[in-house]
């Protein structure tokens, strides 16, 4: 979606209404982030709506982004804040060797979450402490961070074309639709 540079629209504030709205949604989307609501979107702060080109919105404090959207779509965390929250978001893995395709811009595929250096959401785990990427199968449609094998730093946030469930059984396939991933037009977007 974010392949090349993306030059930013207009600049409009955000009514207090919408931000409430906003907000809600925010914290029902992710419910891990609701400790966090306050220092994320503050009440007092004024929130900004920037026009992205194909008909992205994204939200910004300042010249921090938050959260964007595509048309009527979901509301995705930008990687500056899923960086700042890593534990606030459903989490899968990729290995290694699916880093580079990631990182280019491509549709992550199951093979990059099904092999060795993969993890995916695991209903058989004991020690759910231990294991960062939970119990419960996520269904198609459910927005996900993507982690790499051996990085610190989650590398893309998208949505899953197919239940986690589905990746398991079939290990091919387009898993998730490309979204956005470090070094694209967003992440280098600026906004002062």
């Amino acid at each position: 979606m974010f392949k090349k540079d993306v030059t930013p629209g207009a600049k409009t504030k955000v009514k207090s209404s919408a931000q409430r709205g906003i907000r809600a949604k925010v914290t029902e989307t992710y419910p891990l982030l609701e400790p966090y609501i306050d220092d994320i979107l503050p009440k007092k702060e004024q929130l900004d709506l920037v026009k992205l080109p194909d008909r992205v919105s994204l939200y910004a404090l300042g010249t921090t982004p938050l959260f964007f959207q595509h048309m009527d779509d979901a509301l995705l965390p930008h990687l500056a804040l899923v960086h700042k929250y890593p534990a606030c978001f459903a989490r899968v893995r990729i290995d290694r060797g699916a880093i580079r395709f990631v990182l280019s811009g491509a549709a992550l595929m199951a093979p990059g979450l099904t092999s060795a250096g993969g993890r995916l959401p695991d209903p058989s785990v004991a020690d759910e402490d231990e294991y960062a990427y939970g119990k419960e199968d996520l269904p198609a449609g459910a927005v996900v961070v993507v982690e790499a094998e051996g990085k610190e730093n989650a590398c893309m946030v998208g949505v899953l074309k197919m239940g986690t469930k589905d990746i398991k059984e079939k290990k091919k396939g387009a898993a998730l639709e490309a979204g956005h991933y470090l070094g694209d037009g967003l992440w280098r977007l600026s906004l002062d």
